[in-house]
């Protein structure tokens, strides 16, 4: 269930973050991803501290690349991606409530947050196509 869900996941945060790529190549997809604009702060925010719990998962659960590498690596790329475009879409408040308690933090934020932003319409496709083999390796690989 869980697989379903954070490819679900990828597909929003990729529509949101090859925003203006999708409507520039079909304007009926406009009205769908202008439902999704006004939450885009907040969905960034809890999904780049899920994304960093996938990856911190991902590390403890190494022993997983052993019997399933195919489910490991998309395990660990989807967090990556989540974190990632995560941090793109809610960096606002990822500032105002996280990174504002240290300076070291926010500097360091801003030049992880400066090096993603010319991939985002990249990261954004690279999450949906992520977010569909996502859905269909839950299905073949049977985890829950």
């Amino acid at each position: 269930m869980s697989g379903l869900i954070t490819g679900l996941v990828l597909l929003a945060l990729g529509a949101l973050a090859a925003a203006s790529s999708i409507v520039a190549r079909r304007p009926d997809a406009k009205a769908y991803i202008e439902m999704m604009v006004p939450y885009q702060g907040w969905f960034g925010f809890i999904t780049c501290l899920w994304g960093a719990w996938i990856i911190i998962s991902a590390i403890i659960n190494l022993n997983w690349f052993s019997y399933v590498p195919v489910w490991w690596l998309t395990y660990l790329a989807t967090g990556l991606l989540i974190a990632s475009l995560g941090l793109l879409l809610g960096y606002a408040l990822l500032t105002k409530y996280i990174l504002n308690r240290s300076v070291e933090a926010a500097q360091r934020g801003e030049q992880i947050r400066a090096a993603i932003v010319p991939y985002q319409t990249v990261l954004g496709y690279a999450a949906i196509v992520l977010g569909l083999w996502t859905i269909v390796a839950t299905f073949l690989y049977r985890i829950a």
